[in-house]
């Protein structure tokens, strides 16, 4: 299926240097935000505790976060639950209490100036430990994945096209967690687990422009490196542009009619739809043409009697 009709012809290349230029300055601030405010992590890695409640009629989030910043409770953080009627509680770490006598005091603190009736439905504790031990293995699941997609490219490919992969699955996530940082968006597992399906989606969408990269430079006896390059990007384009913009308005569906508990999820995957998009052009392919790939870097081996071997292992 082809999103556009007739065949492009951009000058992806041309603007390689302004784009490079453009992800160095973005890439500086995200970092430099990380380093100096840090990420707003939420309570499924610095601890606390989380209170469901289920309201008989419509409950009134501004009236429960005044009442609970009335009673003390400033860092309460309040969202509805799957509907009008439920609302999820999250309470930082409080060591002068503990978690029973803490979900207590907040369902009495609200049944007190509310007229309809409460049902508590769950009331979870997170531990300090825990969420330090949730941080330190988030961190390991990606590096881990990083490494993983390094190898299989280097394997599959070439290690100049290893590196421009993992190149533009750093942008990507860098970028990410850098609008997280700057906006101090709340982190926590869900985001993990977008920003994980992020290198997945990013790293697909930079192996099929790879593949028809070797396939153009195998084909085309004449034009340099960058005119190949092009021509790849645009044969790949149509199918680039149809797989973000299907795949964007399902994660704008989710952004805003899944409710508050999946706003940071479906917002770290529209950035990342959008990033990994402009990454698999300006920043992998840019990498792999600065690391001087040619058409003998990817040429089958040659046995001593003269015959091209295939990837298979079979003459050519």
């Amino acid at each position: 299926m082809q999103f556009l009709k007739e065949k492009t012809h951009f000058n992806f290349m041309a603007k390689r240097k302004i784009a490079a230029a453009f992800s160095a300055l973005l890439l500086l601030i995200s970092i430099g935000s990380i380093v100096t405010q840090g990420l707003n992590f939420g309570i499924d890695f610095t601890g606390g505790t989380m209170i469901e409640l289920a309201y008989k009629d419509t409950a009134n989030l501004n009236e429960i976060r005044s009442t609970l910043e009335t009673n003390g409770y400033d860092d309460a953080i309040v969202q509805n639950f799957g509907s009008v009627h439920e609302v999820l509680i999250r309470l930082p770490v409080i060591e002068s209490e503990n978690m029973a006598d803490l979900s207590n005091d907040v369902v009495t603190a609200l049944k007190s100036v509310s007229s309809t009736e409460i049902d508590v439905r769950r009331v979870e504790f997170v531990g300090p430990q825990v969420g330090e031990e949730l941080t330190e293995q988030g961190g390991l699941a990606m590096l881990y994945a990083l490494i993983g997609i390094l190898i299989y490219v280097s394997l599959r490919f070439e290690y100049r096209f290893a590196i421009g992969s993992v190149a533009a699955l750093v942008h990507d996530v860098l970028l990410t967690l850098g609008v997280f940082s700057v906006f101090q968006l709340e982190f926590d597992l869900t985001v993990l687990a977008a920003i994980l399906a992020i290198i997945g989606y990013s790293l697909n969408d930079t192996i099929v422009v790879f593949d028809r990269v070797r396939e153009t430079f195998l084909k085309m006896r004449k034009g340099s490196s960058e005119e190949i390059v092009n021509i790849a990007l645009n044969d790949t384009l149509s199918r680039t542009l149809m797989t973000s913009m299907t795949t964007l308005l399902v994660v704008i569906s989710l952004f805003v009619f899944g409710g508050e508990v999946i706003h940071a999820f479906s917002i770290a995957l529209i950035l990342g739809i959008v990033v990994g998009t402009y990454s698999s052009i300006y920043i992998a392919s840019n990498v792999v043409l600065t690391m001087g790939v040619s058409k003998a870097d990817l040429m089958p081996p040659v046995r001593e009697d003269g015959e091209e071997i295939g990837e298979d292992g079979s003459q050519v």
